[in-house]
């Protein structure tokens, strides 16, 4: 089936009661039992709720799997992998450019737990190579990264991972994870080159319409991997539900309802983002106020080469420098009228960001130099609507920068 196909239909069928052509929205704490230790399937909504339960197929679907876990927001989403897989003592390796809320979670709530973490280059595959120790047990990868679009070979780095668990036990491989939140699985399939957990912020182009904040966690499906148990049950989707129902970071059933009605036009959204971005990119890299433009669609971007044979499509995101720093930044996001000034991303509107003092502001300003996020760096999340009214728009807000 096609993706386009699956996006409209999969982990959904007719209510059978009722006949509606949409999932019901199952707004309910609990369920009623027929007896004592028999359920329908459902006993209590943290646990589970049927409305979830489509979108979790739905989502793990489009990504090439059968096992698609919840939660409240992207964040829960990684902290959940977090507690479900690392004790004191264990290491992290994450790649340097990777989203502010995440470099806030690890160092501000883990780090004092006994975990490490090393922030590295991931665009060379060499620098991960050196950066694993005995005590790695997870490779964090985010491609594009957030907010320098740095593309990272997904493939190259789960060929070292997997070199390096030929040497270890099962109790301490080192799994992967890539967040898929910029290009969805419509342009990117992590599990096609060795991934082994995705991620998703839904509240971001899953959901589509900044209705919403969802998160979710995809694990393979693939009995051949080490986390398969000897009764076929696969361990690390275990592992992650069991933290999902006793934290209970879930999402509401009119959220997960949301983020389903969204879904069922990501991949036209997402082609009407591709290509307004590609415009947007050809009016910044010849304005005489923009110095450097970030994405991965240009041929002279770093990881061009990557990004083509990794991703079916190069995204809505881009990020570019002004000459005049943070003052003609703050110019530029007052005087736009059509783009809106705002924390997210992902929507059919369109959004600009100041990375260094919103999404990344949890990084120390040392911290942020040295990743070559300074203060004139600006981000875009180009939006369905009409490019020329957004260039149009841009021209007239450039005028102040």
């Amino acid at each position: 089936m096609k993706f386009d196909t699956k996006a409209v239909h999969a982990g959904q069928a007719p209510d059978a009661q009722t006949g509606s052509i949409l999932p019901p929205i199952y707004q309910t704490a609990t369920y009623v039992l027929p007896e004592v230790g028999v359920n329908l399937g459902y006993d209590y909504s943290r646990t589970s709720n049927p409305t979830r339960s489509v979108l979790e197929t739905l989502v793990a679907q489009l990504e090439g799997s059968k096992y698609g876990i919840a939660f409240s927001t992207g964040m829960a989403a990684i902290d959940a992998i977090i507690r479900a897989r690392l004790s004191s003592g264990d290491h992290v390796l994450v790649c340097d450019d990777v989203y502010g809320g995440v470099y806030r979670l690890f160092e501000k709530n883990y780090r004092k737990f006994g975990l490490f973490f090393d922030y590295i280059d991931m665009r060379d595959p060499d620098n991960v190579i050196e950066a694993i120790t005995p005590a790695t047990r997870l490779v964090w990868i985010e491609t594009p990264t957030n907010p320098l679009l740095k593309i990272i070979n997904i493939e190259a780095i789960s060929e070292i991972i997997s070199q390096e668990n030929e040497h270890r036990d099962l109790t301490n491989k080192i799994l992967s994870v890539v967040d898929n939140t910029f290009m969805t699985p419509y342009f990117l399939s992590p599990f096609e080159f060795g991934a082994d957990i995705i991620i998703h912020s839904t509240t971001k182009y899953l959901s589509g319409h900044n209705q919403l904040v969802g998160g979710i966690a995809v694990v393979r499906d693939d009995n051949q991997r080490w986390y398969y148990d000897e009764q076929g049950l696969n361990t690390l989707n275990e592992d992650l539900k069991f933290i999902q129902n006793s934290v209970g970071a879930v999402p509401s059933p009119m959220d997960a309802w949301l983020t389903i009605i969204g879904i069922k036009t990501l991949h036209l959204r997402m082609e009407r983002h591709n290509t307004n971005a590609q415009e947007i990119v050809r009016y910044l890299t010849n304005h005489s106020k923009v110095s450097r433009v970030y994405y991965p669609g240009l041929e002279s971007h770093r990881n061009h080469d990557v990004a083509r044979l990794q991703m079916r499509g190069f995204g809505g995101m881009i990020s570019f420098e002004l000459d005049g720093g943070l003052e003609a930044g703050r110019e530029l996001m007052k005087n736009v009228k059509v783009w809106s000034l705002a924390e997210s991303l992902g929507a059919v509107e369109s959004m600009i960001t100041h990375p260094a003092t919103m999404t990344h502001v949890s990084l120390p300003k040392e911290v942020r130099n040295s990743r070559g996020i300074s203060d004139g760096l600006v981000r875009f999340s180009v939006g369905i609507e009409a490019a020329e009214d957004l260039i149009t728009d841009l021209e007239q807000a450039l005028r102040y920068a």
